[in-house]
């Protein structure tokens, strides 16, 4: 062979066969063929699919009017020109989000497009130039795409800007390549769309403190999220293994409690990532895990004349003394302790926005701990040592956390999220926990669950976590089995009708993950929960292969390492594989 090398050879090859295929569309299908003149016959699965699928191929899919015509406009990228207007920090946010949907379109860049290609006028209309994103913040939006034989004009309403920035991200899906080489950018010469999701509260947990999470992957797993119209990050970010968020007036807390100088969370980390998250619709739900969970990085309250801030810290045998090592649970015997919880709230209310909404754990205290302290018992004095008068205790920690946060915050209208542990039974909650300020975040096996139902009747908010089948870490320890993205998508939470029922989220718990993995591990099963928290189908997984397909390679080609959930030669052949897996 003269003149090429075999390896330049046989790409060339490849790179010929890959844009040999055509596809057409046939009973809602997109099948592949080696056709190319034939009427109806598409360059690009891409195309086809924007074509032919029920929804326009968007994920998650619009509950709301979803109207088109099939007549294709080529647009040119160069020439997109934005129309807004706001105050002056709304006008930032709306040119900061242009610049993020002009990127995104840039991974489509066309090449010498062969077509005529037309201008892109897209006028933003938001309500509200509010830039507060919380639970009550609407992200309705519609969407008008029209040619009127010039140019495409698109314009997206919306109650606000999120609503605003949402439109933009369905219109990302829908300018698509076309062309054997993908050379140019198609989208329909006209859609409506009007879109508003079902749950309020559509989350992903990241857990950093068994293993450290870099701000990149924390970034990267946003930038998911935003693909996905998810919109809480919850960050767990300490446990009993470490602490790694930095306090400035406790700076102790990173000292004893973070894995080494490079793995820790700055003031200025979190508001950079706040500002990173905001701009992609998604707000940072902080979780400071407590009295349980609470271990490494609590330690050095004797050498600093407060006393023991946590007790059983490492204690072994492990298994007498908490749930998973190593061991460690706050002191609510020690007033001292509530000191210093209140100068670490007033830390992380100066870097985070409010919200309304704090996360305080709560879950798998093991009374063992307390009962084995010496110092908790002689504070319990002459009461009986038995459940219930540990369960009291509990309650009075988490009376005096509460107050020491609302100190910080100076004022207590905050809600504060705990997971379900004995202080939320039906039978005690309304004994401890005031249904006005606190909401309980669900890990219980199925998002049936009768605990979530009596939740409701007592007047409870309520957040689904199903563990079996949203706990993306399961399947990797122990006896846990691994829940496919079916599995996920057909979840389905609590009677969203119920307007206690905020949402849910997917919990990818950090024991058996870092960087180095943890992005497959979550994506793409995380998209799968965001069309249920999103639309919440009555329709099978089935139903949304096709579109789930397209979103994992949206979702590859915005950079994030999305695992594979069938073969290449699945998604080419729709239909074909309904079985399978």
């Amino acid at each position: 062979m003269t003149g090429l090398s075999a390896v330049t050879f046989f790409l060339l090859v490849t790179i010929n066969l890959c844009h040999s295929w055509t596809w057409k569309c046939e009973n809602g299908l997109c099948t592949r063929s080696m056709a190319k003149e034939q009427n109806d016959v598409y360059s690009t699965l891409e195309l086809c699919q924007l074509m032919c699928t029920n929804y326009l191929n968007v994920w998650p899919h619009p509950t709301g009017i979803v109207k088109s015509w099939k007549d294709l406009v080529y647009i040119d990228t160069r020439n997109i020109v934005f129309h807004f207007n706001g105050t002056i920090d709304s006008i930032d946010f709306l040119t900061e989000l242009t610049v993020y949907f002009k990127d995104e379109l840039k991974r489509e860049e066309p090449i010498d497009c062969d077509k005529e290609v037309f201008d892109m006028h897209i006028y933003l209309y938001p309500a509200s130039f509010d830039l507060s994103l919380d639970l009550e913040t609407d992200e309705s939006y519609k969407l008008n795409l029209d040619f009127n034989g010039d140019e495409l004009d698109v314009n997206i309403t919306a109650p606000t800007v999120f609503g605003l920035r949402h439109g933009l991200e369905t219109l990302l899906q829908l300018v698509v390549p076309d062309g054997y080489q993908e050379k140019c950018l198609a989208t329909l010469s006209n859609i409506q769309i009007s879109d508003t999701p079902k749950y309020k509260h559509r989350g992903l947990l990241l857990d950093t403190a068994r293993n450290f999470l870099s701000l990149d992957t924390i970034k990267i797993n946003i930038d998911g999220m935003a693909a996905s119209k998810m919109n809480v990050l919850h960050w767990h970010i300490t446990d009993s293994q470490s602490f790694p968020l930095m306090s400035q007036r406790l700076p102790n807390m990173t000292k004893y409690g973070a894995y080494g100088p490079k793995q820790i969370y700055k003031p200025e980390d979190i508001k950079m990532l706040v500002k990173y998250a905001l701009l992609r619709g998604v707000r940072i739900l902080l979780e400071i895990d407590g009295p349980s969970h609470a271990g490494v990085g609590w330690q050095w309250g004797s050498e600093a004349g407060l006393g023991d801030l946590a007790v059983c810290v490492n204690k072994q045998p492990w298994r007498s003394f908490c749930i998973q090592p190593p061991c460690g649970q706050l002191n609510p015997a020690n007033s001292n302790l509530y000191r210093v919880m209140n100068d670490l709230f007033t830390d992380i209310v100066e870097m985070l926005p409010n919200t309304g909404m704090f996360h305080m754990g709560g879950d798998e205290v093991f009374i063992p701990c307390w009962n084995s302290t010496q110092e908790i018992r002689d504070y319990l004095k002459d009461k009986p040592l038995t459940s219930e008068t540990f369960y009291d205790l509990w309650a009075e920690h988490q009376k005096k956390a509460l107050e020491s946060f609302d100190s910080a915050v100076g004022h207590q209208h905050s809600s504060v999220v705990l997971w379900t542990s004995q202080l939320t039974q039906p039978d005690v909650i309304k004994k401890y926990l005031p249904k006005e300020r606190y909401i309980i975040q669900t890990w219980v096996p199925t998002a049936q669950d009768a605990l979530i139902g009596d939740l409701l009747k007592l007047g409870y908010r309520v957040i689904v976590s199903t563990k079996d089948a949203w706990y993306l870490d399961h399947g990797f320890w122990g006896t846990t089995q691994y829940y496919n993205w079916k599995k996920v998508y057909e979840n389905k939470v609590y009677d969203y009708s119920h307007e206690a029922v905020l949402g849910g989220e997917v919990c990818m718990w950090g024991e058996l993950v870092d960087d180095s993995n943890i992005e497959s591990r979550i994506w793409p099963r995380a998209a799968a929960a965001a069309e249920r928290l999103w639309t919440n189908p009555r329709s099978s997984a089935q139903y949304a292969e096709t579109r789930f397909f397209a979103q994992v390679a949206r979702l590859v080609k915005r950079g994030i390492n999305a695992g594979p959930v069938t073969p290449l030669w699945c998604v080419h052949n729709q239909g074909e594989c309904k079985t399978y897996l």
